[in-house]
């Protein structure tokens, strides 16, 4: 169970995606039968509680995407009755409650999480972010980087990006490059991979550069108000008045009561 929250943009003005935590890998441990003889584990069998756990967790999940926290809240804590070792439950509520602002709770179900499965890349993922949004991007790093080196990990470009997004909070702009360009590398069509490049490409002044990573994501379904902003000053500065009017009547028709559309109408485009 793999899913990520939608693109979103922070007060360092990078996108960022933080995934949730995975399911627990299995382990092949040896047990013995009635009769005595080995048996080798496996994850058909799995105690009743686990697999009511893990129903309760995606039932969870599914709460936080929607951004009902609370009711998400409470299926972890069902989950978490039923199967009090489980670690992405845990780094579920870490997530919930980062998001009720619940900064002691999300730390200690993090770092719970943790302890239970130290080499989860998934859970470092979490627990990076979690340091990252709240003061401590310097050690978070750290954490991005453990799960960016492991083999197992299936979505690298999450962590990269986080990684990218954090660099810059601690303004270095090489390292946080660096980081975008692995997540495209890893993954070229991500829309957040190709909006941090974007506007690094923009910030630097290479227009051409960012122009080609916005159009990647304009292309896509993530039209989010942050990304319509960016794609207007991009064509302004090019010098595509047809472009700019195009994302222009977008952002007013998607988000007419956003702060972007109202930098826009002032002509803040250099804010």
């Amino acid at each position: 169970m793999k899913i990520a929250r939608p693109v979103v943009l922070f007060g360092i003005t990078f996108f960022s995606m933080v995934l949730l935590a995975g399911c627990v890998t299995s382990t092949t441990t040896s047990s013995s039968n009635q009769d005595g003889d080995a048996m080798t584990v496996t994850g058909s069998d799995k105690s009743d509680n686990q697999r009511r756990a893990r129903i309760r967790l995606q039932l969870a999940s599914e709460y936080y995407q929607q951004g009902q926290m609370n009711v998400a809240l409470d299926e972890v804590k069902l989950a978490l009755q039923t199967d009090s070792e489980f670690a992405d439950a845990y780094s579920m509520a870490g997530l919930i409650y980062m998001d009720l602002g619940e900064t002691r709770l999300a730390e200690e179900n993090f770092t719970r999480a943790l302890r239970l499965a130290p080499n989860d890349p998934d859970l470092s993922n979490n627990y990076g972010w979690f340091l990252c949004q709240n003061g401590r991007a310097q050690q978070s790093i750290a954490y991005f980087e453990s799960s960016i080196r492991n083999k197992a990990y299936r979505s690298p470009a999450k962590a990269l990006n986080n990684a990218g997004s954090c660099s810059l909070i601690l303004k270095d702009s090489v390292a946080a490059e660096r980081y975008f360009n692995e997540a495209f590398r890893y993954d070229p069509g991500s829309p957040t991979t190709n909006a941090n490049l974007a506007r690094i490409n923009y910030e630097r002044g290479d227009l051409e550069r960012a122009r080609f990573y916005i159009a990647r994501v304009t292309k896509t379904d993530m039209l989010t108000a942050e990304v319509l902003w960016l794609a207007i000053k991009i064509e302004r500065k090019v010098g595509d008045r047809a472009a700019e009017a195009s994302f222009a009547t977008q952002l007013r028709r998607r988000y007419p009561n956003s702060n972007e559309f109202a930098a826009y109408q002032r002509g803040a485009f250099n804010e």
